[in-house]
């Protein structure tokens, strides 16, 4: 009976959340990729959420089948002439095309339409980002604390950058802050990284450089990772509690300032990681996401929709990486095509999918490797 209430809690409590939020993020990528495909007179074969074998599917008047597979971890358009789904051009089937058949391949079509039809998909993810964030804030608005420093504590980053106690926070580097989490996600993801906050001290702006250590904290729902820390306390009272109502049109402008700040804390982050002035503690895999989906779920559907729009900027962003198989790696392909007049040699391609597919697969088996020792790590 208890390993029948631990499948069912492991079920409902983590898997169905996490292949919810994966589920929308991976349909709306491939929808992307498939309506400018349309839009640009390719024929796509396939659509499908998820790998290996179907186990739904249709085909529309069009020819195109629509499929459900068994392995929820992804999806992928085919496009006619392709050889995987990785949208790696077969020649052998381009050459049994007749020639109309020929016009609708995708590597037939001009280059910036095939860059096109590639970015669609980052780009859609990053469209039902906003999205959701501006539905969000139509609905129930953005509740907060006001950036208000209660305390500052002796030897920290904010008192060694001037920081007071009674400063309201007004930007970080360049970023309007409106709430003291807003503060608080900027300095968790720029750990010894010197960053310029402009304060209100007693109705007047002063501009300040404060630097976060890198320190073991608490960064989400009782989980402990070295991050960005400046040793300060807002201000907790009843009146400093703000809620910011918005207007749709509103709702969609701070939608897109919502997205760009992921964008900008992520690719910042994973640039601090290269450089090694951040910790790789953040980067997680599909079990860590499935752990927090299913934590996230506790708190109710709107917190889980709200995690499907951080995770939609993710997959946007991750796919806009200049590495051979994903997404930027065929426009860094398509670039070198447009100036060089012709495209990169058959092998050259070839040899660059190898090493994409590779560089993917190792950094899959990382984010793992982490994520179960974190596994262990709490359940120890």
């Amino acid at each position: 009976m208890d390993l029948l209430l631990s499948a069912y809690s492991l079920i409902v409590g983590t898997i169905v959340p996490f292949l919810f939020v994966l589920t929308i993020v991976v349909f709306f990528h491939e929808l992307g990729h498939f309506a400018v495909a349309r839009w640009c007179n390719v024929k796509v074969d396939a659509f499908s959420v998820g790998f290996g074998r179907e186990l739904i599917g249709r085909t529309d008047r069009k020819g195109t089948r629509w499929k459900l597979c068994w392995i929820p971890l992804g999806g992928y358009v085919k496009f006619a002439g392709d050889e995987n789904a990785a949208s790696v051009p077969s020649r052998e089937l381009i050459a049994q095309m007749s020639d109309e058949e020929r016009k609708t391949a995708f590597i037939a079509k001009p280059v910036w339409q095939r860059a096109a039809v590639v970015a669609a998909g980052p780009i859609a993810n990053f469209i039902l980002a906003i999205v959701i964030f501006a539905a969000l804030f139509v609905m129930i608005g953005k509740q907060g604390l006001r950036p208000v420093v209660e305390e500052v504590f002796a030897g920290g980053a904010a008192e060694r950058g001037g920081i007071q106690a009674g400063d309201v926070v007004e930007e970080i580097d360049g970023r309007k802050i409106q709430t003291f989490n807003e503060l608080r996600q900027v300095v968790l993801m720029n750990a010894n990284t010197p960053l310029v906050f402009e304060v209100d001290r007693n109705g007047k702006l002063v501009t300040l450089t404060v630097t976060p250590d890198a320190k073991e904290k608490e960064v989400f729902m009782g989980e402990r990772q070295v991050a960005g820390d400046i040793g300060l306390r807002g201000a907790a009272n009843p009146e400093n509690v703000v809620l910011i109502k918005y207007t749709p049109l509103e709702a969609i402008a701070e939608g897109g300032r919502e997205t760009w700040r992921i964008i900008d804390g992520t690719a910042s982050y994973i640039w601090g990681v290269i450089t090694q002035r951040q910790s790789a503690d953040q980067l997680g895999g599909p079990i860590r996401v499935a752990q927090i989906s299913g934590q996230v779920a506790d708190l109710g559907i709107l917190p889980l929709i709200s995690l499907t729009a951080v995770l939609s900027v993710s997959i946007g962003l991750i796919n806009l990486a200049p590495v051979p198989i994903l997404d930027g790696g065929h426009l860094v392909y398509f670039a070198a095509e447009a100036l060089r007049g012709k495209p990169l040699s058959e092998r050259v391609q070839d040899v660059g999918f190898r090493i994409g597919l590779g560089l993917v697969l190792m950094l899959m088996v990382f984010v793992t490797w982490k994520d179960i020792m974190r596994l262990v790590g709490t359940n120890s």
